[in-house]
């Protein structure tokens, strides 16, 4: 009796295991999900604007000045990674600020919305405009540790990295921003499109103002639009 009992517990343990795994190759290949669904994905797989207006070329290179870890502001500059004034002499990172206590550190990017750009364009100029403003304070804090960027650096961090999208309508408004942040000591970087998609080689279509403090960010670009 305890035989049979064996070869049934067995054999429901075979079925049991198969049958899960083919269910699970056929989630996985997204056979198990509802029409709707489907037909989103698809036109995802599908949809031939985005493809076509992908920031990655055809050659596989890197992205529309994606910018190089172990490279200075020269070269992101050569890359369009920044408009100008990449150099931290430039007044392109925090000098002096000083965070207080608890309060939060953010980081706005003023995206501008008269260019036309698509969704996924917008999302790759953001990171970006992140990606170098991130860069500009890490190298004064590699420089000394104990610095302010240090500082606003560390607290940005720890308390989330928070990010901001918001939105301008005109270039001469993005640099007016861009000016006004760095007269404050906050980082600033405008990011230059390389014009291999969208939109007019050189266009700047991004600033990113900070990591800084929440109050001192929002003297610059409080008073505009959510994107």
């Amino acid at each position: 009796m305890s035989d049979i009992n064996s070869a049934v517990i067995v054999s429901t343990s075979i079925v049991a295991f198969i049958t899960g795994f083919g269910l699970g190759v056929y989630a996985i290949r997204g056979y198990l999900i509802s029409p709707e669904l489907a037909a989103e994905r698809d036109a995802y797989y599908n949809d031939p604007v985005e493809s076509e207006e992908s920031d990655v070329d055809e050659e596989e290179s890197l992205l529309d000045h994606a910018p190089n870890w172990s490279n200075g502001p020269d070269a992101d500059q050569r890359q369009g990674l920044r408009a100008g004034g990449g150099s931290t002499r430039s007044g392109s990172t925090t000098t002096g600020i000083q965070v207080k206590g608890d309060e939060e550190c953010k980081m706005v990017l003023v995206v501008r919305t008269d260019l036309g750009m698509t969704k996924g364009k917008i999302a790759a100029q953001c990171s970006h405009a992140t990606l170098a403003c991130y860069k500009s304070l890490v190298r004064a804090a590699q420089r000394d540790p104990l610095s302010s960027e240090a500082k606003i650096l560390r607290q940005w961090e720890r308390m989330g990295q928070a990010k901001i999208a918001v939105q301008v309508k005109s270039e001469d408004e993005l640099l007016v921003l861009m000016g006004k942040a760095r007269s404050l000591g906050v980082t600033a970087e405008v990011i230059a499109d390389a014009g291999r998609t969208q939109i007019a080689s050189g266009s700047r279509t991004v600033l990113g103002v900070g990591p800084a403090p929440k109050s001192l960010v929002d003297t610059v670009t409080g008073h505009l639009k959510l994107l």
